[in-house]
């Protein structure tokens, strides 16, 4: 089945047809470096990670661009309310983004530009944008003439007569207060580039187009970021770049937001939850089946419930796996593919949850076959569901989750020995037939956050849900 992608810019799921055979090119809006990561920016790095293992398994080979947008309005003004330097904060937070991402494993990018790596892109496009008649100098700003461009606003469906234009301080010397700017004089205090047009910064648009053309070309495959990118960014890159005769992204991807009470979460509402926090309170595997699971379009409501939820799926998953690799003495391969109702739901727009729902189908074929003694059908179903979690990022036997459901690898061995003493004594209990006392010493292990299981060869413990 070819895969199928919802397209913003069509309004409708279409079957994906690479530019080039086998190849699938990318470029995802990455992180404004102005603050840490709430779990909402991670969401999005995560989607498109999804989406790029996919591709992967079905044999493309994927070239994947997430920028960094290391200068911009929101920037400068903690530059100054906290006496830094701008780069000091930028590169600051753009190391709290890669560890955010690397934390809930997502694949490192292809490459990973920075805007003010490629100001000499974006005076070659300014310049071509002016000799065109799209674009147009006044008072050391450079700015877009949105009337120059009748496809202007195709992306966002708006009409361009009742368009508001977000417009920063010193945007000055506009023909049309729609036009938005391109390039930004310099101000006191700022940093600043030489152009032709006289020293200044970038706008925020500009260096996404230039970046794109740069790593990927006049044209390329898709196009990815959040819903609250479609206006003004994406819909004011597409001008940029096909005014200067890019025909620029064939399919444009949105992820859906992480809210709270409803409302976005976003570092301006006060409502972010910081991934540098998350990760110490839940593990990161459990994290990214969280915000990688639902469907990308989906929003997801944040609530602490919702996480617990989560990580008793996860910890039906992931005890399913241990118990199999108990059993068959050894590490199970993953499957060379997935079943085929993973990839049907996969290929139509990434079907996460449908694709997870053949994931705990399978964990409860195996746990049939495990009570059934019958090891050969256990050992085939995980190498089934290692295959599906691989390409979901949440495969617990890969190196990257190596040792991290131990939850402190160094403590393991003293849990385990004092565990093993509490469990021998009800194991006694049990062979007087104490059940009381038996049961009574599960539970007490219960409540103080183990999970007990009875099997053939024995009781086993594992850190249960909160």
């Amino acid at each position: 089945m070819t895969i199928r992608l919802y397209d913003t810019s069509a309004r409708q799921i279409r079957d994906f047809a690479p530019l080039q055979p086998g190849c699938v090119s990318i470029y995802l809006c990455g992180a404004t470096v102005q603050a840490a990561p709430h779990i909402g920016h991670i969401r999005s790095g995560l989607n498109f990670d999804i989406m790029r293992r996919w591709f992967a398994h079905r044999g493309y080979d994927v070239t994947f661009i997430r920028n960094v947008t290391d200068i911009d309005d929101k920037i400068i003004a903690k530059s100054h309310d906290q006496g830094r330097p701008w780069w000091s904060i930028g590169y600051e937070n753009e190391r709290a983004f890669n560890d955010g991402y690397q934390a809930l494993g997502c694949l490192p990018p292809t490459y990973e530009p920075r805007a003010t790596g490629h100001v000499p892109e974006m005076i070659e496009m300014m310049r071509g944008l002016i000799e065109r008649g799209h674009a147009y100098e006044s008072e050391g700003n450079v700015y877009f003439d949105v009337r120059s461009f009748p496809e202007y606003l195709q992306l966002s469906n708006q009409e361009l007569d009742n368009l508001l234009q977000p417009s920063a301080d010193g945007e000055t010397g506009k023909r049309d207060q729609r036009d938005f700017a391109l390039w930004k004089s310099v101000k006191p205090g700022e940093p600043s580039w030489e152009t032709p047009w006289g020293r200044g910064r970038p706008g925020w648009h500009l260096e996404c187009s230039a970046m794109a053309h740069k790593y990927l070309g006049p044209v390329f495959d898709i196009h990815g970021g959040g819903l609250d990118l479609i206006f003004p960014h994406h819909e004011n890159e597409i001008a940029q770049a096909k005014a200067y005769g890019d025909e620029f992204a064939r399919y444009w991807v949105h992820n859906a937001w992480v809210t709270m009470s409803g409302e976005k979460m976003s570092k301006s509402l006060g409502n972010s939850v910081l991934v540098s926090e998350m990760v110490k309170q839940w593990r990161p595997i459990v994290l990214r089946y969280y915000l990688g699971t639902p469907h990308y379009r989906s929003m997801i409501e944040y609530s602490e419930e919702s996480l617990r939820e989560a990580e008793s799926a996860f910890a039906r998953i992931e005890g399913f796996v241990q118990r199999v690799v108990e059993k068959a003495g050894g590490v199970v391969e993953p499957a060379a593919e997935v079943p085929p109702a993973f990839a049907e739901a996969m290929d139509d727009d990434l079907g996460v949850p449908q694709a997870l729902a053949i994931v705990h189908t399978t964990v409860r074929q195996g746990n049939s076959a495990l009570a059934a003694d019958d090891k050969e059908a256990a050992v085939a179903r995980l190498a089934e569901v290692r295959a599906m979690l691989g390409v979901l990022g949440l495969d617990p036997l890969d190196a990257h989750w190596a040792g991290e459901e131990s939850r402190g690898e160094d403590l393991h061995g003293v849990v385990d020995s004092l565990v093993r003493l509490v469990l021998d004594q009800r194991e006694s209990a049990r062979g007087r037939k104490d059940w009381a006392t038996a049961d009574a010493i599960r539970d007490q292990l219960t409540q103080s956050g183990l999970a007990i299981e009875d099997g053939p060869q024995g009781p086993r413990w594992s850190l249960g849900p909160r």
